[in-house]
């Protein structure tokens, strides 16, 4: 007599969902992502100081550029011109105007104190830092050039805090094309310092350091309050991470290669521009998608999306 057996297969609910636990493993929240940028500017705010300001290689070649900016030599510098007739005060004001009638418009006024903090502050703490805090030492074999400290620019660091601010009232559909569009003046704006021999490169490149880190560091606090769910990759984050110190070390090197007066006032013109965009798409790509009107619960899309991924992964029994 035939025993005929039937052999249980486990269900699809039964079967952990692949990758799950692994995934979990490599990927971080947002506040995550945009603390570790933050970090990762601050860092590279650090290296741009000790490679450039305090080292023999760094000031030789930022003092060339310097003395050749004020030799008057360079008659196609008429592009940099527009900038000597700015008054950067009433520029501020205006922006603060702006930030505030962008609140107002979008109803949403809670977003003014974030706003108008990453304008001000970085602004009061390149000052300080310009002023009081940190020196431009004399180093041997260090070239001759201005002595006094010019670390970071005001000019740069009031325009990257205006483009800055402008992240956190916009709305997120038109935040990256803005700040993208943005970041086209913003390296106008250092380059122009540099032309007209206001600052050195890494004068420019801090500032924008400055500016962008201040941006991502409040934001992942905006960010932790309105509890984001939304997951990046680990390898993104650490990429993030490295990147604007990155900038700075091939701005470094690529400076230190130029040995005419020439060529190194060309390459500062050119690093200061590329630096300052590629701040900028750095410090996008944590804050493009991102709303920061504080939220009493949970992002309901994100929730939605998350319940929509379990039931494929783990569809019911019928």
């Amino acid at each position: 007599m035939a025993v005929l057996t039937h052999e249980t297969k486990p269900t699809p609910a039964h079967r952990p969902a692949p990758g799950r636990h692994a995934e979990a493993r490599l990927t971080l929240s947002r506040a995550v992502f945009q603390l570790a940028t933050g970090l990762g500017l601050a860092a590279a705010f650090v290296v741009t100081y000790v490679l450039f300001v305090h080292t023999s290689a760094g000031q030789l070649a930022e003092n060339g550029v310097v003395r050749s900016a004020q030799s008057g030599r360079w008659s196609t510098m008429d592009w940099a011109g527009p900038l000597r007739e700015q008054d950067m005060v009433l520029v501020l004001g205006a922006a603060a105007i702006v930030l505030v009638g962008l609140a107002l418009l979008r109803r949403k006024p809670g977003l003014l104190v974030p706003a108008l903090s990453v304008l001000v502050l970085p602004l009061v703490t390149a000052q300080l830092l310009k002023l009081y805090l940190l020196e431009r030492p004399e180093l041997p074999d260090g070239g001759y050039g201005p002595g006094h400290n010019s670390f970071p620019s005001g000019h740069v660091s009031a325009a990257m805090a205006i483009l800055m601010a402008l992240t956190f009232v916009l709305p997120q559909r038109f935040r990256p094309a803005i700040i993208g569009t943005g970041g086209i003046a913003v390296a106008w704006v250092a380059s122009s310092t540099i032309a007209l021999g206001w600052h050195r490169l890494s004068d420019t490149a801090g500032a924008c350091l400055l500016g962008a880190s201040f941006a991502c560091l409040l934001a992942a606090w905006l960010t932790t309050r309105r509890r984001d769910l939304r997951r990046t990759p680990a390898v993104l984050v650490a990429l993030a991470t490295v990147a604007p110190t990155g900038i700075v070390l091939i701005g470094f090197a690529v400076l230190n290669t130029a040995t005419a007066g020439a060529a190194q006032f060309v390459a500062a013109l050119v690093l200061g521009a590329l630096s300052a965009v590629g701040i900028v798409l750095v410090t996008l790509w944590p804050l493009r998608g991102s709303a920061f009107e504080r939220r009493t619960g949970v992002e309901t899309r994100v929730v939605d999306d998350l319940l929509e991924t379990r039931l494929v992964q783990r569809p019911e029994r019928i």
